[in-house]
């Protein structure tokens, strides 16, 4: 996770030097009309992914075979209509209302037809990634993921080797890195699991289990990618290229925040809903309000630091930094606070199957976001104010409607859920101190840059060691480290 993160870190700096600020920004909008057409197969991911591992836990080699085979089928039958989709109304809606530069609109359609090329390839691999993360081969996701980061590093020194447009080189890039990818991917269960030998096969009830199961989901990916694709768009509309670069760099924090989050929450996802399966609540339960707890303490130890010193380390990751990336950069990692609650404790219902109540809430507060976003730019506000509605939006959901959700459907322990917020606000209260001291009292540098960076990390370590765990997990990190400690000297 942290090799990845420092790649992907690095990479940002390059890409935004190599393609210039303008490019950068026509990419990631271009992209936007892709990913918005690409929306059902995040809710089918979701549904692939619990299936999978609900008929593993239940030890059903001939019905999880079933299983596999109907997933990839529905997948291939999703990437025929992304194709569909896409170079039709898609193409029309980047010609006419993208309001791309028409000196730059052939690279744009070239980018574009690329980028339908490399989401079909991820929609594909969506089912052999599913297998991995349910047989919980995490070595394996690992290292693909690192191998994913260097050959996306290499794909931009690649670009500074000739004279030619540099953008449509990088889309190319992309797709064939993503290629190799779900190539991996494929062989690697193939040689290793057999459920996933793939034989069209299409077994009706299995399919309409996982409809119904990604159904619910569907309004809740939907509202996703309006929130990031649909604000990109219009983002672009009312302020150019320039903001949505910024926005775009904000996003990719958040991604890097909440995917090291969520790779720590994968490992533990598969032991949620296989306890769940074998009937066993209250440790599923356990696991669920554990996880989301320490998930929160791993992101507060990025965060705090990021956060105090979002501008040196802007400053510092891009040197060319685009006007409000400071802001949304520090906006975004309060949003992933939140974050970390709403995704958490959906797991209790994703474990026992029942979306209805959450893909009907949870969405809709996201589909609210656009318009009241959209109103706010024509009424002429600072693009800014994105990123405060979509902060309040989670904190609404992950301190308010997830708890309450996870109470009425799992039957979840209001008690547990509060325990958990307690701890949280503690840890938090206690870090915060005297980093906010050292942070108003040093003069700005390298030194206050280390200083406070690193008083933040040991804060947030020493808060969640004392305040944020009980007894008996710190008397079992201690016996745990004391045995590493005596193999490592034999």
């Amino acid at each position: 996770m942290m090799i990845t993160m420092i790649i992907a870190l690095y990479t940002s700096r390059v890409i935004l030097q190599v393609l210039g600020v303008d490019d950068y920004g026509l990419y990631a909008v271009v992209g936007g009309v892709v990913g918005m057409l690409a929306f059902l197969n995040n809710a089918l991911a979701t549904g692939s992914s619990r299936f999978l591992t609900f008929e593993l836990g239940r030890n059903n080699p001939e019905r999880l075979h079933r299983t596999f085979n109907t997933t990839l089928s529905i997948h291939i039958l999703l990437a025929g209509v992304i194709v569909l989709l896409a170079e039709t109304v898609g193409l029309w809606f980047v010609y006419n209302k993208l309001g791309i530069p028409p000196e730059r609109m052939d690279v744009a359609a070239f980018t574009y037809h690329f980028s339908i090329l490399t989401c079909i390839v991820a929609v594909l691999q969506v089912p052999y990634n599913a297998s991995i993360i349910s047989h919980e081969k995490m070595n394996v996701f690992a290292y693909v993921s690192i191998f994913d980061g260097l050959a996306k590093l290499g794909a931009v020194y690649v670009l500074a080797l000739g004279e030619f447009d540099k953008l449509k080189l990088y889309a190319v890039l992309i797709f064939i890195v993503q290629f190799f990818v779900v190539l991996f991917y494929c062989l690697y269960c193939i040689h290793h699991y057999p459920e996933t030998h793939y034989k069209p096969r299409f077994d009706r009830n299995i399919f309409r289990e996982i409809s119904v199961f990604s159904g619910w989901s569907l309004f809740a990916s939907g509202s996703i990618a309006l929130n990031i694709q649909g604000i990109a768009i219009i983002t672009n509309m009312f302020f150019g290229a320039t903001v949505v670069t910024a926005r775009v760099i904000s996003m990719q924090v958040n991604s890097l925040l909440t995917t090291f989050v969520d790779n720590f929450r994968t490992a533990v996802k598969p032991q949620i809903v296989k306890s769940y399966a074998e009937g066993n609540l209250s440790a599923s339960e356990n696991l669920v309000v554990t996880s989301t707890k320490y998930s929160y303490y791993l992101m507060l130890l990025i965060a705090l630091p990021l956060i105090l010193q979002a501008d040196f380390v802007l400053h510092l990751w891009l040197k060319n930094v685009p006007e409000y990336t400071v802001v949304f950069t520090q906006l975004v990692i309060v949003q992933c606070l939140f974050s970390v609650f709403d995704t958490g404790l959906y797991m209790s219902m994703y474990a026992k199957g029942r979306l209805q109540e959450n893909a009907l809430i949870s969405p809709t507060l996201g589909f609210l976001c656009f318009p009241v976003i959209y109103l706010l730019f024509k009424l002429g506000y600072s693009p800014v104010c994105l990123s405060w509605v979509f902060m309040v939006n989670y904190a609404v959901l992950g301190l308010v409607i997830k708890p309450c959700l996870a109470v009425k459907i799992a039957n979840y322990s209001i008690k547990s859920i509060m325990r958990m917020f307690f701890s949280c606000i503690k840890v938090t209260v206690a870090a915060l101190i005297l980093p906010l001291i050292l942070f108003y009292t040093m003069d700005e540098g390298v030194i206050k840059f280390m200083t406070v960076g690193s008083v933040s990390v040991m804060c947030v370590l020493i808060s969640a060691w004392l305040l944020g765990i009980d007894k008996k997990m710190r008397m079992k990190i201690i016996t745990v480290a004391k045995d590493r400690v005596a193999n490592f000297k034999l």
